[in-house]
């Protein structure tokens, strides 16, 4: 299967759980069991947070969890071997800036950091801080080595700026259901109803990101429309707990694989919602 077919197969048959964590979060090894009780949990896509010093769409939540992980020592190159030596089904996203893929590598431009991704499993990449004016030279990279291009339509995003992003994007549109920035909520925004309707034109499956921390809100954002939802925050959350409570590896996976599969099985009754015809009285 080429590296794009997979992303669009997590879509292909109900909608998709894509859960995100940062790679090192606390250290290497615990990282690499928590991403994996995430595929256990029922995880279509992962995205794995590639640390960045100055992370622009990110909550504290998610911004305390990239300096553990740069505390701890994570480098691209070493997010590349994690990224090889996890045991999933999932397919793999790459979510990080703009920066570290151009200047990886010798020279400047984002081929070399794509043609890397590609050759350790990555299937994708999330790059919140560019521009699809912008975007050119990494779809070109990326179709070059079979990556999607997932770009976020935050609910602003609207007219010309909207179809250019549309045009440049590849396995789905990672759609931002609040401004401001990334972190756990208790409600589900107005504005996810309003972008997925202004996006129902375009032929690309849309996941919804950004507070989402339940498996009801999951059940609510599907059934309004969602092909996915992407959850960060919440999980990274457990991760924390674990750090300040002294928790064992392993009670961390476990209560990330519980909160996985709420979150899947929300979804997955979303979607019966709105698939099922409805009996009649």
């Amino acid at each position: 299967m080429a590296n794009s077919d997979a992303v669009a197969a997590a879509f292909a048959n109900g909608p998709a759980y894509v859960p995100y964590l940062v790679v090192g979060d606390p250290d290497y090894e615990s990282s690499k069991a928590y991403v994996e009780a995430l595929d256990r949990g029922g995880a279509d896509v992962i995205e794995l947070g590639l640390p960045f010093s100055e992370p622009i769409a990110e909550g504290s939540t998610i911004q305390e969890a990239l300096v553990r992980s740069l505390d701890a020592g994570m480098t691209p190159d070493r997010f590349f071997a994690f990224a090889e030596e996890l045991d999933v089904d999932a397919a793999l996203v790459c979510m990080t800036y703009y920066n570290l893929i151009y200047q990886y590598g010798e020279g400047e431009g984002p081929r070399p950091f794509v043609e890397r991704a590609a050759a350790t499993g990555i299937q994708g990449l999330v790059v919140p801080d560019l521009p699809g004016e912008e975007a050119g030279p990494l779809r070109e990279a990326c179709d070059e080595f079979g990556l999607d291009l997932v770009f976020i339509v935050a609910p602003t995003t609207r007219a010309d700026r909207l179809d250019r992003l549309m045009e440049r994007v590849s396995g789905y549109v990672y759609v931002q259901a609040r401004l401001g920035t990334t972190g756990a909520r208790d409600d589900v925004s107005d504005q996810t109803t309003e972008s997925l309707d202004r996006l129902r034109e375009y032929d690309v499956p849309k996941a919804v990101g950004f507070g989402i921390s339940t498996g009801e809100q999951a059940e609510h954002i599907v059934a309004g429309g969602a092909d996915g939802i992407i959850v960060g925050s919440a999980l990274v959350d457990i991760v924390a707990e674990g750090v300040a409570e002294d928790l064992s590896t392993a009670a961390v996976a476990d209560r990330l694989e519980a909160l996985s599969r709420e979150l899947k099985e929300g979804a997955e009754r979303g979607h019966r919602s709105r698939t099922e015809p409805v009996e009649s009285a």
